[in-house]
């Protein structure tokens, strides 16, 4: 791992996948078959409801194991990759929209500030915090 440049960190998350396998299966790595390793993601991703990343974690560590340090290439390892995570983006309320205009002290980054939520979101919102804003601004 280091060879291949990995970082110490990654080398660590990398050795405790593999640890992490051989502990679920109470014995040594390279006695796994390939049908016992999906099965282990499918526990991973459905019984332990672990997050993407660190099912991507796990996927790239047993991953290296198998294929560098066993020679062996098996098809589950391929297709086994989680989906990508649809978040939505966190909106601000009114008030919270504000808080932050209060908060900006500078009045050049008040003005971009207030110009980014003009052509964000329209002047319908602005109207709404203009007077607290006109407020801050006088202060």
């Amino acid at each position: 791992m280091q060879l291949r440049g990995l970082s110490a960190r990654t080398q660590g998350c990398y050795v405790a996948a593999v640890r992490q396998l051989a502990e679920h299966y109470h014995r040594s790595p390279d006695q796994i078959t390939e049908e016992e390793l999906r099965q282990y993601f499918l526990y991973l991703a459905n019984e332990k409801k672990v997050a993407r990343t660190t099912a991507t974690i796990a996927l790239c560590g047993i991953r290296f194991f198998f294929e560098q340090t066993l020679r062996s290439s098996w098809t589950t390892l391929r297709f086994v990759r989680p989906a990508p995570e649809h978040k939505l983006p966190v909106v601000l309320s009114r008030d919270e929209v504000r808080r932050v205009l209060q908060a900006v002290r500078m009045p050049v980054y008040r003005t971009c500030l207030t110009t980014i939520i003009r052509h964000a979101t329209g002047s319908e919102l602005l109207r709404a915090i203009v007077p607290v804003f006109d407020r801050a601004a006088a202060s």
